[in-house]
């Protein structure tokens, strides 16, 4: 069993719907923003009985991370069985993670639990690694950011986001007319 504590600067509601939004995942516990991975497919129904399949290509094997969820109130609490294997080999849910959200005056702390089988204490070391490393992740990137730089939404990708003086079609002319971004 792991057991997870992470204080988040950030409303509960958002922090939540980070583990349900394929868009978001995908900037946090998959992709080549968090590994060296390409995402196959972010697949997901998010409701009490769905499924999610979220598969990887990582070293050349397609990797499917696949579960369904046991319980889901936004902004509290999400719940799902969880098991993780090489595209071929035997599917195994065994395990269950549930994550508890509670709200803070500056935001939330979020509790993450994984039960695994004990098929695989021996990767229980390796297991609370990667939460942590996807828990870093995510408040990375659902960070407010301060305008200074772009955020990495992909390992070839960066999103600038940026309010300009002006109307939308002198702000175009800057950015095609070359004799404009000489100045």
């Amino acid at each position: 069993r792991i057991g997870l504590v992470r204080n988040f600067h950030l409303p509960a509601e958002r922090v939540f719907d980070a583990w349900l939004d394929p868009d978001a995942l995908s900037g946090w516990m998959f992709g080549p923003g968090v590994r060296d991975e390409r995402i196959v497919h972010l697949r997901n129904d998010p409701q009490v009985g769905g499924t999610f399949s979220f598969r990887v290509e990582r070293g050349g094997m397609h990797i499917e991370h696949a579960g369904t969820y046991t319980a889901i109130e936004r902004p509290r609490r999400v719940a799902f069985t969880w098991g993780a294997w090489a595209v071929g080999d035997a599917a195994d849910t065994s395990s269950l993670v549930e994550v508890e959200i509670e709200s803070r005056n500056d935001g939330c702390d979020l509790t993450l639990i994984h039960t695994m089988s004990a098929a695989w204490a021996d990767h229980a070391a390796r297991t609370e690694q990667g939460w942590r490393h996807m828990l870093e992740m995510m408040a990375s990137a659902l960070q407010p950011n301060d305008g200074a730089y772009g955020n990495l939404i992909a390992g070839d990708t960066i999103r600038f986001e940026r309010l300009l003086p002006g109307p939308i079609e002198r702000v175009w002319a800057y950015l095609t007319e070359s004799d404009k971004r000489a100045l």
